[in-house]
């Protein structure tokens, strides 16, 4: 597979727990590629040690509703 070819997505999914970070840390340890982690968005409160804007966007629920009146989400 090509990890650099324009428009390619991937999607990691899998329960919690089942190391969704682990393959994507060894994913982007790869050299030569371009791929661009795409930072989800939640309504829940930060855990310990996560940061708003890396690990997920944090946000209200009103401002997540209004994101999706807008279309401003996927």
């Amino acid at each position: 597979m090509k990890l650099n070819e324009r428009g390619l997505l991937v999607v990691i999914s899998g329960p919690s727990g089942v190391g969704k970070g682990t393959v994507r840390k060894a994913l982007f340890e790869l050299e030569g590629h371009d791929l661009v982690y795409s930072i989800s968005m939640t309504t829940r409160a930060p855990r310990e040690g996560e940061v708003d804007g890396v690990d997920y966007y944090f946000v209200t629920k009103e401002e997540f509703e209004e994101r999706i009146r807008k279309d401003q989400l996927l």
